[in-house]
């Protein structure tokens, strides 16, 4: 058997990948694969940090642009992220998996407060850490959030999946011509304005040398066979 070439990711989700048919929502079987996934690295003993946003029940940016106040949308995404950790949470220990919920925000009664060196104590126990609550902070997207909590947890890497299978030149769910890129960098990321990340996330990532891998978490055993070192997706990095 192949061994993984991480010994801690952070994996980073957005909240989509939960939702059913509808597209909104948490769909139970949604979350069931995904903590099938998530499980398939935790057993190779890769230790697993998951941050998940909150697009299938909240959008913290689109509601402020209908009116609401913005940091009242953000608080709002991220009361949601926190919904979202609880639900794989759950479908994660059905398997047998322990889990351990962080949140930023205080909601003491259903998860315990994000503390770097508790999240940590987790991991090196075997544990699966899910941090919800983004950063704590308004003004803050949960793709910062993965890339902060990344380098305070000391990951080897941040695994992004998406419902793309990696980075392209252009919008490939628009443009079928679009160019994927096997590998690029932080540099050309943000000087092609492309949108893989936030550029506060991005940058991030380029100062603390970071890489980044952009997958397809739609497609079952990827997430598998990236931690074993297939070349899956598009890897981003200085």
């Amino acid at each position: 058997m192949s061994h993984p070439v991480f010994k801690r990711v952070l994996l980073k989700l957005s909240g989509e990948v939960l939702a059913g048919k509808k597209g909104f929502g948490i769909d139970p079987e949604r979350a069931h694969a995904l903590a099938e996934e998530v499980k398939s690295i935790r057993d190779l003993g890769v230790d697993v940090g998951l941050i998940i946003g909150a697009g299938n029940l909240f959008r913290g940016a689109k509601a402020a642009g209908k009116g609401m106040e913005r940091v009242t949308g953000d608080y709002l995404g991220m009361l949601a992220t926190i919904m979202n950790a609880i639900s794989v949470q759950d479908a994660l220990e059905h398997m047998k998996c322990e889990t351990r919920t962080l949140s930023a925000i205080n909601v003491s009664q259903i998860a315990e407060p994000y503390i770097r060196r508790r999240a940590l104590r987790h991991l090196e126990k075997g544990r699966v850490v899910i941090v919800a609550g983004g950063t704590g902070n308004p003004y803050f997207t949960t793709d910062t959030a993965a890339v902060l909590r990344a380098t305070e947890l000391k990951a080897d890497v941040v695994l992004k999946g998406t419902k793309v299978d990696g980075v392209f030149d252009k919008d490939p769910e628009v443009y079928s011509d679009a160019v994927k890129f096997n590998t690029i960098t932080f540099k050309e990321v943000l000087t092609q304005e492309l949108r893989v990340m936030d550029l506060t996330a991005i940058t991030l990532c380029k100062e603390n040398e970071l890489p980044l891998r952009v997958f397809n978490i739609n497609t079952s055993g990827d997430l598998k066979r990236i931690v074993l070192g297939e070349n899956i997706g598009t890897l981003v990095q200085n």
